[in-house]
């Protein structure tokens, strides 16, 4: 194609192109030729234009700027003074049930047709818009005929389409929220711009250019014991024409669908309360109204909706839902006391009291309370009793009982409290062991009194009383019962002590304990083993004795005072007359000696001196100096014990000897005996001399121990070597006979193991065999038995087959004579059946058909007889006839 350009030549191409249903045809000259390109549609460059049916171009003429519509189907020559501005283009067409909208439209005179200006050009509507639809098969109502196009149109020059849309269709329970932009009467009313309304369903909307489509509304389903709350945005007039002010609610309790209108906006949609028999709501008025039962309510007043009003209540707006008041019972063994209950108008008795006794039921009404909520009647045994006291002045039977009296109610039996008697505490009669007790105060005197060993119910004036002690004695208390055998330390610590009970305390064995009575003035005593038991104006009398060692004083705080006998240690710093200091540590065995004294003699006589332990080691600490200042340090480490015996005991004066015992007179204590436990020096100098003499005189002690050993032990040798000598020779003597008698039953054995041998070889070689012929019968005997269970298990084999083979024979011959004679009875019964449905008759007939029928075809044929062979086949004379026909119909044998 090239090489025929550079020559001149014209070359046609064809091309088609698959898929569509145009072809291309390209005209190719020469290159000093002009290329003419001409295609269906054309191009804005070509100088002649072929235009389609329904297509169009926008031509402008650059000389008097005109444009002007060229529509097809044409052949268009675009002069050099022209271009085309738009196309070629299809015209525009709308599907039913659509509509276009076009921007800046032409404008029409009365008969439709386009007007012009004074230059040529299409007149515009600049800024506006036209709404075109289909021809439909029914008029589209408040169309106007001119905007209805039936066949497909083209654009003017200036027309653009805006939109193309298909008609909205609302359907049932929805509707479209319109807005006018502009004033417009539609439908006969008038529309101002910003106003707004509903196009409701079911139908088709048909778009306005005035009219803009806000949003799309679905109805609200509003079901049973529902409702839809609704508030006013504007003035309006509601779907029941009732009049409505900005911000006014309302509630439409109608079932069904509703759709709300432009002025009005759905809030809520409310439920329903149900209401049952034991269940109620409880309601607050927010303005004053007239509720859906016809009663007025003012503004903040609240009541209760039972399901004696109603079975469900839905709250109004103008309600406010405060709960839900469930149903109060009371059976025939409770009561409850109603705070400010409603009298008969409604109002509330404000302070006033109610008391309800079952069975009963009943709502609390607003404003009502339970003071204490419901109660059981109290039942009353015969160890009871309640402590009454009365709130108001009233008459209880014949008594008149005024403000603050108290009276108690004693059971057996049922009690339910007045709204004017307040229960002060249900009491119990105390059960009190013969060594248990309680304090009782009385209100009235203020007097505290011990009740022991009986039980007892307290008075109306009567309360138990406190009784507070010490925290030392709490303390010694708590450690005397937590010590105490058989009691776990754990629950003790726990348990805390009965202030109100009588303070006890467990005096051990052999002691002694001092309680004071702070309002007698005077003192008790208790030896134990006994239980002491404080009164209400008593206490303890806490000890406190010197204790450690050195002794110090009030390190031992104790409740009782062992009587003894018992010991105790002290240690004391002493010095010599030559000035050697020394430490002693002494033990005294020690017992109060009252024996002959009556028991409060004998207290006040222990307890006569309140640190006994001080003023005893005290005092036999200076008896101990004194005597030891007196002595040397030799002569008192050779006889410290007897020195400090006679110093503390002292010397009888009449015999010159040592007494037994150091007796106290003021409160009767004795020291039996001293024990010197220690005696150590203090100086460092003259504990290392007496370090050294000591070790001297141990180790002058070992060396004689040794030396004495030494020779005992040499002795010891001599002795026991001569021994093992004798020994060593005694033995050398039992081993050479023992020898003999060893080679002596060496060679009895060995004859004993030769005559064995030769007689266990001859035995094994007869047992072996022996065992080998036994071994061959057996092995021939069991082959032997092998070959008969062989033998018979094939003859039992080949029976067993034989067997089955004839068992099966005889089954299928069996089965087959079975089935023989079934079918031979199944083919009789048919053929009888056969048969009876036939009837002899029209066995007969059927019967003589056949021949019948033969000689009436020959009778037709008019042949008497007539026969046509080759010779080569015999003759049937007695089936010519039916050879000649053919067998008409079914012979008698096959029926």
């Amino acid at each position: 194609g090239v090489r025929a350009l550079e020559e001149g030549r014209v070359v046609i191409v064809v091309g088609v192109v698959f898929g569509r249903s145009t072809s291309c045809v390209v005209l190719l000259v020469g290159l000093r030729y002009r290329i003419a390109v001409t295609m269906a549609g054309g191009a804005k460059d070509n100088t002649v234009i072929r235009l389609k049916p329904h297509t169009y171009i926008h031509v402008q003429d650059l000389n008097s700027l005109t444009t002007e519509l060229i529509i097809g189907p044409s052949v268009y020559t675009r002069q050099s003074h022209q271009t085309v501005v738009t196309g070629p283009e299809a015209f525009i067409s709308i599907p039913p049930r659509h509509c276009i909208r076009i921007l800046n439209p032409v404008v029409r005179d009365a008969e439709g047709t386009p007007v012009t200006d004074q230059f040529g050009n299409f007149k515009l509507r600049h800024g506006q818009q036209e709404i075109r639809f289909a021809q439909e098969k029914e008029p589209l109502p408040g169309v106007s005929k001119e905007a209805i196009y039936n066949a497909p149109f083209p654009l003017y020059p200036g027309e653009q389409v805006s939109k193309k849309s298909p008609l909205l269709v609302v359907k049932a329970d929805e509707a479209l929220r319109l807005r006018a932009s502009a004033d417009v009467e539609l439908d006969g009313v008038k529309r101002v711009t910003g106003q707004e309304w509903l196009f409701k369903g079911p139908g088709t909307y048909i778009p306005h250019v005035d009219v803009q489509e806000v949003e799309s509304v679905k109805a609200y389903t509003i079901g049973e014991n529902k409702a839809l709350c609704l508030r006013a945005k504007r003035d309006c007039v509601d779907s029941q024409g009732q009049k409505r002010t900005a911000g006014e609610e309302w509630l439409v309790r109608k079932v069904g669908s509703y759709l709300p209108n432009v002025e009005e906006e759905v809030k809520d949609l409310v439920s329903a309360h149900v209401l049952t028999d034991i269940k109620a709501i409880h309601l607050r008025a927010v303005r004053a109204f007239q509720d859906v039962y016809g009663t007025k309510r003012a503004t903040g007043e609240e009541w209760l909706v039972t399901n004696s009003l109603a079975e469900t209540h839905i709250p109004d707006v103008s309600e406010e839902f405060v709960g839900e008041v469930s149903l109060t019972s009371l059976n025939n063994r409770q009561y409850c006391v109603v705070q400010d209950p409603i009298d008969e108008s409604g109002a509330n008795r404000l302070g006033a009291r109610e008391l309800r006794k079952g069975e009963c039921s009943f709502f609390l009404n607003p404003g009502e309370r339970l003071l204490g909520g419901v109660q059981n009647v109290h039942v009353l045994g015969e160890d009871e009793a309640l402590l009454l006291c009365a709130t108001e002045t009233f008459k209880d039977g014949e008594v008149e009982r005024l403000p603050g009296d108290r009276w108690q109610v004693h059971g057996p039996c049922d009690y339910i409290p007045p709204i004017h008697v307040n229960i002060v505490e249900r009491q119990r009669t105390i059960p009190l062991d013969e060594n248990e007790g309680i304090y009782v105060r009385d209100n009235r005197s203020g007097r505290v009194r011990t009740v022991m060993g009986e039980s007892y119910l307290l008075k109306p004036s009567e309360e138990l009383w406190e009784k507070e002690l010490p925290a030392e004695t709490e303390s010694l208390l708590e450690s005397t019962s937590r010590d105490a055998p058989g009691r776990s330390k754990q629950r003790s610590s726990r348990a805390a002590r009965d202030k109100t009970r009588v303070v006890s305390y467990r005096a051990p064995h052999n002691s002694a304990v001092q309680i004071y009575d702070y309002k007698a003035r005077k003192a008790r005593f208790v030896f134990g083993p006994d239980l002491a038991l404080l009164g209400a104006d008593e206490e303890f009398t806490v000890l406190r004795l010197s204790g450690g060692t050195p002794k110090r004083e009030s390190a031992i705080s104790s409740l009782c005072l062992f009587l003894g006998p018992d010991f105790m240690t002290d240690t004391m710093t002493v010095e010599t007359c030559d000035h050697a200091r020394l430490m002693l540590k002494l033990a005294y065995n020690w017992h109060f000696d009252v024996d002959g004294l009556e028991d409060h003699a004998k207290g006040d006589r222990i307890f006569a001196v309140s640190d006994f332990v001080g003023d005893a080691c005290k005092a036999i600490a200076s008896r101990v100096r004194g005597a030891v200042a007196a002595s040397s340090f030799d002569a008192f480490h050779r006889g410290s014990s007897d020195i400090i015996r006679k110093a503390v005991f002292g010397v009888n004066k009449e015999t010159g000897a040592v007494r037994d015992a150091l007796r106290f007179a003021a409160n009767g204590l004795v020291v039996s005996n001293i024990d010197v436990q220690s005696v150590e020096p203090i100086d460092q100098r003259t504990r290392d001399a007496l370090q050294r003499s000591v070790q001297l005189a141990i180790e002058i002690t070992t060396k004689s121990q040794e030396a004495t050993a030494r020779h005992q032990s040499m002795r010891d040798a001599q002795i026991a070597r001569g021994k093992l000598q004798i020994q060593m020779i005694e033995d050398e003597v039992k081993a050479e006979k023992e020898k003999q008698k060893l080679l002596y039953l060496r060679a009895h054995a060995e004859n004993i193991q030769a005559a064995g041998e030769a007689t266990a070889d001859a035995r094994a070689r007869a047992d072996a065999a022996d065992i080998q012929a036994q071994a061959a019968v057996e092995k021939a005997r069991h082959a032997a038995d092998a070959k008969r269970i062989k033998a018979n298990a094939e003859i039992a084999r080949v029976e067993k087959k034989n067997q089955n083979e004839l068992n099966e024979v005889r089954a299928l011959n069996e089965l087959e004579i079975n089935r023989a004679r079934r079918m031979a009875a199944i083919e009789t019964k048919k053929f009888k059946e056969t048969v009876d449905a036939i009837g002899p008759d029209t066995i007969q007939a059927i019967a003589q058909a056949g021949p019948e029928l033969q000689a009436k075809l020959l009778q037709g044929l008019g042949l008497k007889s007539f026969l046509i062979t080759d010779g080569n086949s015999p003759i049937n004379l007695l089936g010519t006839a039916s050879g000649l026909v053919g067998q008409a119909g079914p012979s008698a044998g096959e029926l």
